[in-house]
C-alpha cells in the first residue's frame, strides 16, 4: 500500500488546514452570520456571470429567505455556518459556483477521535451501490444496493445532502458526492453517529445489517483512495501507448517536460495507437491541456469557440487587490463597465513540429469524474476530430459557467468560488449535457476493475 499516494488529499484537508480547523471551536454570533449571509447574497448577484442561468430569480430569492429565517441561534459553529452558506449557493445550480466541503471542521473532528460511516457509495442507474466496505461485516457485498440507513431511505438522505453540493444536475451532484465521499457528507449533514441499521438489496433480497462507525483516520482515511487520483503515467500495451497526463495544474515546467519525454518515447516505439486518460481528473488550466493536444493536433486549434466574461464592481475590487493589473486579461476586467459582458479572444494554439507529433489513432478515456478543463479538453478533441472518445458521459458540461475567482466572507472567512465567465465548447453547442463519448463503456463502481481501458484494448486487439 502506497500510503504517500493514498493520503495525499487527506493530508491536504487535515494537516495543512489544522490551524484553520481550530476555528471550528469558535462560535459566531447570529449577527455575524447574518452579515456574511447578506454579503454572500449581494456578491453573487454582482459578480456571477449569469446567476439565474439554471435557476429562477424567484426560486433563488425564496431559498435565500428560507435559509435566513432558519438562523435562530446566537452561537453557530464554523461547520454549521458552512452548511448554511452552501444551501444558498447550491441553488444557483452551477458546479463552479460553490463553497467547498468543510475540510477545516472535518480536520478538527478527525483529531478529536471522530468516527464515520464505513461504506462508500457509487451512483449508477438511480441506485446507491456499495463501492467500498470498511466495516467489520463481511456479509455486506461490494456492488449491493443500499436502501436505507437508520430507517431513512437513501433518496431522502440524498435530498438532505444535495443542498450542500453545487452542480448543474443530479447526475453531476451524484458524481460530486462520490468525489467528496458519501461518508464525509453524511457526517456533515447528520453529525456523529456510532451505530447504523442498514438495509441492503443483494441478489433480489433485502437484508438488514447492524454496523458500527469506524475511526475516521485509521479506519477510513488511511484505507481509501481519493476518487480524483489522476497522476502522470506512461505505459505500453503492445502497439498502444497509454498516457495519463495528470491534472492540468501544478508545476507547468515539470508537466511540459513529462509530456515532451513521453511523446519522444511513444514515437520511438512506433506506437500505432495513443490512449489518453482524462478520467478521475480535477481539470485545471488550458495552457496545460493545449500543450498536450499540440502533440497530436494536425492544425491550429482553440480550446473554446467563445469565452465571455462579466466584470463588476466586486470583481474589480478583487482584481486590484489580488491580481497583476498590467496583464491584458485583468486590464480588460478593469476597463469595461460594471455589469458588462465582453468577449476575450484567445490566439490559436499551434501544433508541435510534424517530426515531434504523434500521427496514429488517438483515443481519449473519460468518465463522470472528468471535471472542468478535462471535460472541456475532451470536447475540444472530439470537436476537432483529433481523437475518439471512449467511456461514459462526463458530469461537467463542456459549455459551462466557469472561470472561477475566490473570495472570503468577512466574518467567518469561509471561501466562496464564483463563475465570472462562460465557456462555449469548440463546436458551439450550448446543450445542457456532458461530453458524450463516441464509444460508450460504463465505469462500474469506479473501482480497480478497469472496464473502460480494458474494453478499448479489447476492441483495438
Amino acid at each position: 500500500m502506497n500510503n504517500k499516494h493514498l493520503l495525499s488529499v487527506f493530508l491536504f484537508i487535515i494537516f495543512t488546514q489544522y490551524s484553520i480547523a481550530q476555528q471550528s471551536e469558535k462560535k459566531f454570533g447570529q449577527n455575524e452570520i447574518m452579515q456574511d449571509l447578506e454579503y454572500l447574497n449581494n456578491s453573487l448577484k454582482d459578480a456571477h456571470y449569469n446567476l439565474y442561468g439554471y435557476t429562477s430569480e424567484e426560486d433563488f430569492s425564496k431559498n435565500y429567505q428560507s435559509v435566513k429565517k432558519s438562523i435562530t441561534k446566537d452561537s453557530i459553529t464554523l461547520l454549521q455556518a458552512t452548511s448554511i452558506f452552501q444551501k444558498v449557493i447550491s441553488v444557483v445550480n452551477n458546479g463552479h459556483t460553490e463553497i467547498d466541503f468543510p475540510g477545516a471542521s472535518y480536520g478538527n473532528y478527525a483529531y478529536s477521535g471522530g468516527t464515520i460511516f464505513p461504506l462508500e457509495i457509487a451512483f449508477e442507474n438511480n441506485k446507491s451501490l456499495i463501492r467500498k466496505n470498511f466495516s467489520d461485516n463481511a456479509d455486506i457485498k461490494i456492488g449491493s444496493e443500499i436502501i436505507s440507513i437508520n430507517g431513512i431511505l437513501m433518496k431522502d438522505i440524498l435530498a438532505q445532502i444535495y443542498p450542500q453540493v453545487s452542480a448543474e444536475r443530479t447526475y453531476f451532484k451524484n458524481a460530486k458526492v462520490e468525489m467528496i465521499s458519501f461518508p464525509r457528507l453524511y457526517w456533515q449533514v447528520f453529525g456523529k453517529q456510532d451505530d447504523f441499521q442498514i438495509e441492503v438489496l443483494s441478489n433480489g433480497t433485502i437484508n438488514k445489517h447492524s454496523i458500527k462507525a469506524v475511526n475516521l483516520i485509521e479506519g477510513y482515511e488511511m484505507k481509501r483512495t481519493e476518487v480524483l487520483n489522476a497522476k502522470m503515467d506512461l505505459k505500453f500495451f503492445n502497439e498502444s501507448a497509454y498516457l495519463n497526463p495528470g491534472n492540468f495544474s501544478g508545476d507547468e515546467q515539470k508537466y511540459q517536460s513529462f509530456i515532451d519525454s513521453a511523446f519522444v518515447e511513444i514515437i520511438e516505439r512506433n506506437s500505432k495507437n495513443l490512449i489518453i486518460d482524462l478520467r478521475n481528473n480535477a481539470g485545471g488550466n488550458d495552457s496545460f491541456s493545449d500543450y498536450l493536444v499540440s502533440y497530436f493536433a494536425d492544425k491550429p486549434f482553440k480550446w473554446n469557440s467563445k469565452f465571455t466574461l462579466k466584470t463588476s464592481q466586486f470583481l474589480k475590487e478583487h482584481t486590484r487587490k489580488y491580481n497583476d493589473t498590467t496583464d491584458i486579461y485583468f486590464q480588460n476586467i478593469l476597463s469595461h463597465k460594471d455589469g458588462e459582458r465582453y468577449n476575450f479572444e484567445f490566439d490559436e494554439y499551434q501544433p508541435q513540429p510534424k517530426q515531434k507529433r504523434f500521427t496514429g489513432s488517438v483515443y481519449v478515456l473519460v468518465n463522470r469524474q472528468s471535471h472542468s478543463q478535462s471535460a472541456v479538453t475532451a470536447s475540444q478533441i472530439q470537436d476537432y476530430k483529433f481523437g475518439t472518445l471512449v467511456g461514459e458521459e462526463t458530469g461537467d458540461f463542456p459549455t459551462l459557467y466557469a472561470s472561477q475567482f475566490q473570495y472570503t466572507l468577512p466574518n467567518t472567512k469561509i471561501a466562496v468560488k464564483v463563475s465570472k465567465g462562460q465557456i462555449v465548447r469548440v463546436n458551439g453547442s450550448k446543450n445542457q449535457e456532458g461530453v458524450i463519448p463516441d464509444i460508450i463503456i460504463k465505469d462500474h463502481l469506479l473501482d480497480k476493475e478497469d472496464e473502460i481501458l480494458n474494453g478499448l484494448l479489447k476492441k483495438l486487439n
